[in-house]
């Protein structure tokens, strides 16, 4: 009988010293990302000083000052923080609902389909005659994706096979992309496709969010709602069943979430890729393996995460600004390449 009750007692205070662990987490995750906001308004290229920003800020002194942070700083950080929260989320998300380490949100398409759609918008011309057909070019390239792959996937099909859907026209976008560089006659259209498909957060405005951010807040509602199927999964799909997930409803919320979240960012920002698969490996070991605590986590995470890089873009090559895909694929490719090695020595 005591033993029970010591039993008891250690696995309440087990639960309980892990419940205050990841309090902890959330609570330094979320203080990171507002340190890294503030820094990313207060530092740029253009020769205001810290207290002339902070004046701006808070006080509105200053037209040119107010000017440069509202209309230049603030939509960029705005962004980077939404994008690097949906990058990260959607990552989680797809790592925990197809149970594969090294799922990312370009898994199942969407980021080459918003790609395509964007590009397609430059090359047409459009994007240079209206200001919006860029963005919106690439979320109707995510929504043909989303569709795509249902109808390839098949209402009731496998995870495999909704891998298999999205290689299929992940391939499909990036040959379309590669063609329609091939065929471009304009070399300056050429030159915006190269440089708007490395990614960026400048030269972004508060239209720019505007458009992208209410597709990107559904995408996190729908990926949010995800915690109590994603944590049955981790028992199988059998028992999952049994405790009343369905999960064609939890695979259509997780590609309807990506889709929303993801495409919205790729077409604000262009392709940025990694932060997905590299935040959720490194909060892992701080949250614990219960895919629902990830999801928060890794949303501040990539948060932090995309503001940090985009911060570093700025002063690393100040007189030519770095892309932001650039330094995000620099740092994680190598992390991807680690990543499989470990896999494979696991399961050998």
């Amino acid at each position: 009988m005591s033993s029970s009750i010591n039993n008891s007692f250690h696995g309440d205070g087990d639960h309980r010293r892990q419940r205050d662990r990841y309090a902890l987490t959330i609570a330094l995750l979320a203080a990171l990302v507002l340190v890294m906001f503030v820094l990313s308004l207060l530092i740029g290229t253009s020769a205001l000083s810290m207290g002339d920003s902070l004046a701006a800020i808070w006080g509105g002194r200053g037209e040119a000052a107010w000017l440069v942070m509202s209309e230049i700083r603030l939509p960029r950080s705005i962004l980077g923080a939404a994008i690097g929260a949906s990058l990260g989320l959607s990552g989680a998300a797809l790592q925990g609902f197809l149970r594969n380490p090294l799922a990312e949100p370009g898994l199942i398409g969407v980021t080459s389909a918003a790609s395509l759609g964007a590009v397609l918008a430059i090359y047409t011309g459009f994007a240079s005659l209206f200001a919006l057909a860029l963005p919106i070019g690439a979320l109707l390239g995510a929504g043909a994706a989303t569709l795509l792959v249902q109808v390839i996937a098949g209402g009731a099909g496998s995870m495999l096979s909704l891998i298999l859907a999205g290689v299929a026209i992940t391939s499909f976008a990036g040959a379309m992309t590669s063609l329609v560089l091939n065929m471009s006659s304009n070399p300056f259209a050429a030159l915006e496709i190269v440089f708007w498909m490395m990614g960026s957060l400048a030269d972004r405005s508060m239209l720019h969010v505007q458009i992208a951010l209410p597709f990107m807040v559904l995408g996190w509602v729908l990926l949010g709602l995800l915690g109590r199927g994603l944590d049955a999964l981790t028992l199988g799909d059998e028992a999952a069943a049994s405790l009343g997930i369905r999960l064609d409803r939890l695979r259509l919320m997780a590609i309807l979430g990506t889709a929303a979240s993801v495409g919205a960012a790729t077409a604000v920002a262009g392709g940025i890729s990694f932060v997905g698969l590299v935040v959720p490996h490194l909060l892992r070991p701080l949250v614990g393996a219960q895919p629902s605590r990830l999801l928060l986590a890794s949303a501040l995470g990539g948060a932090a995460l995309l503001l940090g890089a985009d911060i570093a873009t700025r002063l690393l090559v100040p007189q030519q600004e770095l892309k932001l895909g650039v330094l995000t694929a620099l740092v994680g490719a190598p992390f991807f390449l680690w990543l499989v090695i470990r896999t494979r020595r696991q399961l050998t």
